[in-house]
């Protein structure tokens, strides 16, 4: 599992990696203004076409992710909120059965 995590983490970087290399170059390239934005231009629509299906996918996982830690901190909330009323019902019937008031 950690092994996983961190070889995710690896591409990640290296995705990132090679992102910023093109547009520092494409940034520091010796063309006027508007060639340089159209082929910043370019380059980001490429890259958003090559790698759509994988940000897709990453989307989708992390969104998944969120789904079970919602699920797991709702089951949690609830269980936390049963504990409390059980502690109170427990303090309340300790209460009643040492009451000296007798009220029938």
């Amino acid at each position: 599992m950690c092994r996983d995590k961190s070889s995710i983490g690896f591409g990640v970087g290296i995705l990132l990696g090679v992102i910023g290399g093109i547009v520092a170059g494409v940034l520091y390239a010796p063309r006027p203004g508007a060639e340089t934005r159209e082929k910043l231009r370019e380059t980001v629509c490429d890259l958003a076409e090559k790698h759509s299906p994988a940000v897709n996918e990453a989307k989708k996982q992390a969104m998944d992710s969120i789904d079970l830690i919602k699920y797991k901190l709702e089951k949690q909330y609830k269980k936390f909120g049963n504990m409390l009323k059980s502690k109170k019902m427990r303090k309340a019937k300790e209460i009643e059965s040492h009451s000296d008031y007798d009220f029938n």
